[in-house]
């Protein structure tokens, strides 16, 4: 086979490899969308589940988030879900694990099926910037989650350029911790008030903590702009 005939098969590969990625992507929208799975994303619903899994429970829900996020399903939802069934501090933890395993294989899928064709249409100019993201994965990754970058497109998105898996890992790791214990603190903190309806907790410097540091979560992107920008 001549190096021509190999080139065009090898593009043939990756445009069949790229739509099975479109295919995948359409289909994990119209399920979460059009489909019963979305009855199941209520804190009623998925605890009720998870209560007949007993023991498992809480793996349970680390996986149905890591499959949520590989459907598309609105990280914040998952995040809001683990929190008011789990509370604030299991919540948080179940949460992260579950996002950690979604973002790897969101990642793996798109670095699968996205990563060849991405690649053929990479020019000169945006080769620099590919090389670039391989080079410096980790700060990118890094920045790029402090500042709220859209979850799952993300996951997807970083699995078609260069950056080595590891780097995507503990960037992903390390820049969702503090939004997601934000918000898991306060979405579990409002359910526990809820739940016990002793509306004087309030009141509580619980309760107090908690909407600070949700209204904080707000202003982290600008700061960290800031400083990269002072920085630059």
């Amino acid at each position: 086979m001549g190096s021509t005939e190999f080139d065009m098969a090898k593009t043939k590969n990756a445009i069949i490899k790229v739509c099975f990625l479109g295919a995948f992507i359409a289909l994990a929208i119209y399920l979460v969308r059009f489909t019963s799975v979305k009855e199941y994303l209520t804190a009623e619903a998925l605890g009720n589940f998870l209560d007949e899994a007993g023991f498992w429970g809480p793996f349970v829900f680390m996986l149905v988030y890591a499959v949520g996020v590989c459907l598309f399903v609105p990280g914040s939802l998952l995040t809001g879900l683990g929190a008011a069934i789990f509370g604030p501090y299991w919540g948080f933890l179940y949460v992260w694990v579950g996002a950690m395993l979604g973002a790897s294989a969101a990642f793996f899928i798109g670095r699968t099926l996205g990563r060849d064709f991405a690649a053929s249409l990479v020019g000169d100019k945006m080769k620099k910037y590919d090389d670039a993201i391989e080079r410096n994965g980790f700060a990118t990754v890094l920045y790029l989650r402090l500042v709220y970058f859209p979850f799952t497109p993300m996951n997807f998105g970083m699995g078609l350029t260069k950056v080595r898996f590891w780097h995507y890992f503990f960037g992903t790791g390390l820049g969702i911790i503090v939004g997601t214990f934000i918000f898991t603190f306060f979405i579990g903190t409002v359910k526990e008030v809820w739940v016990s309806g002793n509306w004087a907790q309030l009141l509580s410097f619980k309760v107090f903590f908690s909407v600070g540091l949700f209204i904080f979560s707000f202003f982290i992107p600008k700061i960290i702009k800031k400083i990269r920008t002072a920085r630059a």
